[in-house]
C-alpha cells in the first residue's frame, strides 16, 4: 500500500469513509492524516483504497486524487478540509 500507517485502515469500498490514494502522491499523505484524526474524533473507522487498483475507480477519479468519500459521496479530493469530513460524518 505505501509508507501510510497500517493501523486504522483496510483497503476496501465498504464502510462509511473511503479515501482514495495512490503511490508516491503527498497530497494522498496529508489527506491521511486529516481523515484519520476526525475519524478519531468521531469514532469512525475508514478505509484507504488505491485508486489504480481498480480501472473503474482509476478512469472515474485518476485526476482527482486524493479524494475522501462519505456514504459514497465525494466531500473533498486534492487539499481535503477537515471541516467537510466532520460535516459530512456529523451533520
Amino acid at each position: 500500500m505505501g509508507p501510510w500507517p497500517k493501523q486504522g485502515y483496510r483497503e476496501s469500498m465498504s464502510g462509511r469513509v473511503q479515501v482514495l490514494i495512490r503511490e508516491g502522491c503527498h497530497l494522498c499523505t496529508d489527506a491521511l492524516g486529516v481523515v484519520a484524526d476526525v475519524c478519531d474524533d468521531v469514532g469512525e473507522p475508514f478505509q484507504v483504497v488505491d485508486v489504480d487498483s481498480d480501472p473503474s475507480l482509476r478512469e472515474r477519479f485518476s485526476d482527482e486524487v486524493p479524494v475522501v468519500l462519505v456514504d459514497g459521496e465525494v466531500v473533498g479530493f486534492w487539499r481535503i478540509s477537515p471541516e467537510a469530513v466532520r460535516d459530512a460524518l456529523t451533520g
